[in-house]
């Protein structure tokens, strides 16, 4: 694999860093999604089980709403879901029409070994590709992204 050299850009131009950084953390997104067997997982199934992961458990309806499709749409997600082992639907005790989904604990070990592959692959690669000099400076440019994306 050949290294290519970093682009030298003016501190001054917004512009061209915001858009070197957005190339950059979408390369890193993708060579973190490699490290991790996702499966045939679809980004739609993906968002869902990482939305039931943060949020908790949720009806598909209400999913439905937050990840901005059509009640109808979201159907065909959670039965792929469901016949795949990862989410699991149970009624909802306050109305019985109404199905509550929750992650399997199979999901939840599943998306731990995920994160546990990326994170592996992520500190080797630094450790061995950044002297201890870079791995500081490398310290303080994630100082500044959390400045970027906190509110």
């Amino acid at each position: 694999m050949s290294r290519q050299p970093p682009r030298k850009v003016p501190p001054s131009d917004a512009h061209a860093l915001a858009g070197e950084l957005r190339a950059i953390a979408g390369k890193l997104k993708r060579r973190l999604r490699e490290q991790a067997d996702a499966g045939d997982l679809p980004p739609s199934q993906v968002s869902v089980l990482l939305r039931l992961e943060k949020d908790g458990p949720a009806t598909a309806s209400n999913l439905a709403r937050i990840e901005g499709m059509r009640p109808q749409s979201m159907g065909p997600i959670i039965a792929a879901l469901e016949s795949a082992g990862l989410v699991r639907g149970l009624p909802d005790p306050g109305d019985g029409r109404q199905t509550i989904l929750s992650l399997t604990e199979a999901c939840r070990v599943w998306i731990d070994e995920g994160r546990a592959a990326r994170q592996d692959w992520l500190s080797r690669t630094i450790a061995a590709r950044l002297s201890a000099a870079e791995q500081q400076q490398l310290g303080s440019a994630i100082t500044l992204l959390r400045r970027l994306v906190d509110d």
